[in-house]
């Protein structure tokens, strides 16, 4: 084994021997696993199309360390891994190609555009599983799945089917979120977004000409599907013009002037147009008033016959010439500066209209048992979560699940040719009609929202509702039975709505229980300064990129230390700096024991007998229950930070350096630290196994065992009374490196120091800790104070260096320089502040300033004074 650590060399090649031997899955820790305990956490399959990036990476990142050590901790553990087919990504994607070939979707047809965005799929569907493998993730790959696998499209069209049958799916002409370049969207799909608009002032003459009355928009393009115009009944300045009727500006066509309360009569004029088919309020007021529903333009966004002489422009282009035209026949008031929120699509950003559209639609009825279960069980990590939860779930909406797209889940709807009837079906081509028996039918040439799928992915990939399609994926019975509720779901916040709230709608309706016992909700990885990362700000980090410049360990235990729970990640450069010297610390601390000894055994085979080593077991004790009780509460953030502070700062700084007075322990201190590496392992997992192997002499390339598949430390010996030794030895060498700095020789070895002892510990063991970290020749321990000597006191104890056996003429020179100048500087500054006239102009921040300074340089001659005068000066 080399002696240098070389992070692309050993992770790639590690990474390989594991997913092999079939660490990852189910059976994968078979050697250690207990009866009864399984864990199984399900892992957000990403978009085929995608590639890894930050967000993905903290996610993978915390679902890794959980399992890892619910795996080393003899559960039979299944992370389940998949791929979503993205459909409106995947379709974007291939419609792209096809136009950079120069020719479209509907030229090809459905069925070649299939095969096409199959290809698609099979060509950049592996690229994020390989990046994910990068990152050092062990899901049971050999379970990967796909949301249109044959068992996943069963799953799919058995929840459709059971909907449908039961009434909670329907089919409606109804106002939905439309974007003209992807269609129908959920209002979830909708991102919202501030833009600086116009409020257009338009008259609206009255058909008898007395006159006219002036209404505000800020979409003129859509005036044209008006079919009323309406006031507040309340409101007395149009008492008068209720029931009159009003000339559509451009056209012949007349309108009435209504009343209904929805009008805010303190917004604008007071006066709205009415455009049922193009505005969610107005559709509702169409509703109530039985008006006529007109669509000015098409599911595409052009302009219709109702325009006149703007039809054929696309709607957003249109806005312009109609307004000047409106212009310049006097129609147009004036126009306002706006600032308002406009729907945009959440794939390709292209602005969101409401639009009237056949859809289907799943209904929120189908939530309310999970909605009830999910407020009574508040099973959400940080608990806050619940609130935004049940914000949205107590006004949900019917889900409109169609899109209309060629590329996801077809609607298993069929309608028959000869008597119109229309079913649900399982089969994808059914025999017949089962009214009349014919079998000329025509399916819905919709496909399903990509987030119904997803919905049933708790489930699903266990083989529920597959129908026995890739029957060698899962054993069904065993593991719905084993892993059904998953146990954990790690997610980002910003899916709550798409995706967690839609599993537990699914898994609790399907299955009478929610699919998961806990919900960890992780925030967002922003840059250094606190700013979302973005392409535009160029500040996005790559996490490949990453790992080849630092290694994935060092990325992994970065993200596992900075997710405190609810708070979002600030990571930057110093961050990896400061765990790339974490990485070093390890890797040193090894290489000292080895200097020492040549191999070592395990913990479990050793018998710790050193007093140093007991101290240290009992201290590794501490930190293994710690770190144990942070995971369990998936505090990864804690864990972390226990690990970090056990290894630097116990270990290393304090373990390692007694060592040096005791070599005796080090044999000991090996079999502790490879006990400290299975702790690390679910974290860091390549380094701590590389070290692991080459302090037991063994190599995880000729056969050696993983950490990943050994049992994660537990009841480690606790012994406090050798803990409250090593504290007052601790408290010694400090207090004594203190004196020494006082005299000028911190880092200097002195012949002698006393020390008197407030409380009983064995001397005989404490001294040659305290001489060695010390660096004293010789302690004494003595019951009084000894005079004539440098004194520090601390807690438990006093420490005295005597000045008899020390030359203090230079360090008492030192000092009385210092003191000389410290002096002038409080004289100078008790002058400045004695004086009225700059007490009385200069500014309140100045004043303030000096004043703090003079306590500041007041505190430090008291302080090289009371030096002086321990030395007798």
């Amino acid at each position: 084994m080399s002696n240098k650590y070389e992070p692309s060399k050993v992770e790639d090649n590690y990474y390989k021997i594991w997913e092999d031997r079939g660490y990852f899955e189910v059976d994968g820790n078979k050697n250690i696993q207990e009866v009864g305990k399984n864990f199984s956490i399900m892992m957000p399959p990403p978009n085929v199309t995608g590639s890894l990036h930050i967000g993905h990476a903290l996610t993978f990142t915390l679902q890794d360390i959980i399992t890892r050590f619910k795996r080393m901790d003899g559960f039979k553990t299944l992370w389940q891994p998949g791929t979503d087919h993205a459909g409106i990504a995947t379709q974007n994607v291939v419609e792209k190609q096809l136009l950079a070939e120069g020719t479209t979707k509907e030229e090809i047809g459905r069925e070649k555009f299939l095969e096409r965005a199959w290809l698609q799929k099979e060509t950049s569907g592996g690229n994020i599983v390989h990046q994910m493998r990068k990152l050092g993730v062990t899901p049971a790959w050999k379970r990967e799945r796909f949301t249109m696998d044959e068992g996943l499209k069963e799953a799919v069209k058995e929840a459709f089917v059971s909907l449908y049958n039961d009434g909670f799916i329907t089919q409606n002409n109804y106002m939905v979120n439309w974007c003209t370049h992807d269609g129908a969207l959920s209002d979830i799909e909708v991102e919202h977004e501030e833009v600086n608009g116009k409020f257009y002032h338009m008259n609206y003459h009255f058909a008898d000409g007395s006159g006219h009355v002036t209404v505000a928009t800020t979409r003129p393009e859509t005036y044209f599907g008006d079919t009323a115009i309406m006031v507040h009944p309340d409101d007395e300045r149009y008492t008068d013009i209720i029931g009159k009727e009003v000339i559509l500006p451009l056209t012949d066509r007349k309108i009435k002037v209504i009343t209904d309360s929805h009008v805010d009569m303190e917004f604008g004029t007071g006066v709205v147009k009415v455009t049922p088919a193009h505005d969610q309020n107005d559709y509702e007021v169409g509703k109530r008033h039985n008006l006529e529903f007109i669509t000015c333009f098409d599911d595409k966004g052009i302009l219709n016959e109702y325009c006149g002489e703007f039809a054929g422009l696309e709607r957003l282009e249109a806005r312009e010439p109609i307004v000047k035209k409106l212009q310049d026949e006097g129609f147009i008031v004036k126009i306002d500066e706006h600032v308002h929120q406009v729907g945009h699509c959440y794939r390709c950003k292209n602005i969101v209209e409401p639009f009237i559209s056949q859809q289907w639609f799943l209904s929120e009825k189908v939530a309310q048992s999970s909605i009830a279960k999910t407020k009574a069980h508040n099973n959400f990590h940080p608990a806050h979560w619940i609130n935004s939860y049940t914000a949205w779930m107590d006004e949900l909406r019917p889900w409109c699940i169609s899109r209309q797209l060629w590329w996801g889940h077809r609607i298993p709807v069929f309608t028959c040719d000869s008597c119109n009837h229309q079913w649900a079906d399982q089969a994808d081509e059914p025999e017949a009609c089962p009214k009349c028996g014919n079998k000329h039918y025509t399916q819905d040439p919709d496909v399903l929202d990509t987030w119904f799928s997803s919905a049933l992915w708790a489930m699903s990939p266990l083989g529920w509702g597959n129908n026995g399609k890739l029957p060698e994926l899962y054993n069904f019975e065993q593991d719905m039975k084993d892993f059904y509720p998953n146990s954990l779901l790690i997610t980002g916040f910003d899916i709550m709505f798409f995706w967690v709230a839609r599993m537990m709608m699914m898994g609790d309706h399907f299955q009478g229980e929610l699919p998961f016992k806990d919900i960890y909700m992780h925030a967002l990885v922003r840059d250094e300064h606190g700013a979302k990362m973005s392409k535009s700000k160029g500040n996005v980090i790559d996490p490949l990129d990453m790992v080849e410049e630092h290694s994935a360990d060092i990325i992994r235990f970065t993200l596992a230390y900075l997710a405190v729970q609810g708070r979002d990640i600030k990571l930057g450069a110093k961050n990896l700096e400061q765990f790339r010297n974490f990485t070093n610390k390890l890797y040193n601390a090894s290489n000292f024991l080895t200097l020492n000894v040549d191999t070592f055994p395990d913990l479990k085979d050793i018998e710790i007998n050193t007093p140093l080593g007991i101290y240290m077991q009992s201290r590794l004790s501490d930190a293994v229950d710690e770190v144990r009780d942070t995971l369990e509460n998936f505090k990864f953030n804690e864990a972390a930070s226990t690990l970090y502070r056990f290894v630097w700062t116990e270990f290393c700084d304090w373990g390692i350096e007694y060592s040096k007075a005791s070599k005796e322990s080090i044999v000991e201190l090996g079999a502790i630290f490879k006990e400290t590496l299975k702790m690390v392992s679910p974290f860091m997992p390549f380094i701590s196994d590389y070290l692991y192997h080459k302090l037991s002499g063994t190599s995880l390339e000729e056969g050696a065992d993983s950490l990943m598949v050994t049992n994660f430390p537990s009841n480690v010996k606790k012994d406090e009374k050798i803990e409250e030794m090593f504290a007052i030895i601790e408290e010694a060498i400090t207090a004594l490196r203190r004196a020494k700095v006082i005299i000028d020789m911190g880092n200097s070895k002195i012949s002698k120091a006393y020390i008197k002892l407030d409380k009983q510990i064995d001397t005989d063991v404490a001294k040659p800790f305290i001489e060695k970290l010390a660096k004293v020749e010789d302690i004494e321990f003595v019951d009084a104070k000894v005079e004539n000597s440098i004194t520090d006191v601390s807690d438990n104890l006093e420490v005295y260096l005597p000045t008899g056996e020390i030359d203090m003429t230079p360090i008492i020179s030192k000092l009385e320089k210092q003191r000389e100048k410290v002096e002038k500087e409080v004289n100078k500054l008790n002058g400045m502040l004695s004086n009225e006239r700059f007490v009385a102009n200069a500014p309140e921040a100045v004043v303030s300033e000096n004043k703090q300074a003079l306590e500041d340089t007041r505190n430090k001659l008291e302080k090289i004074e009371n030096e002086l005068k321990a030395l007798g000066v």
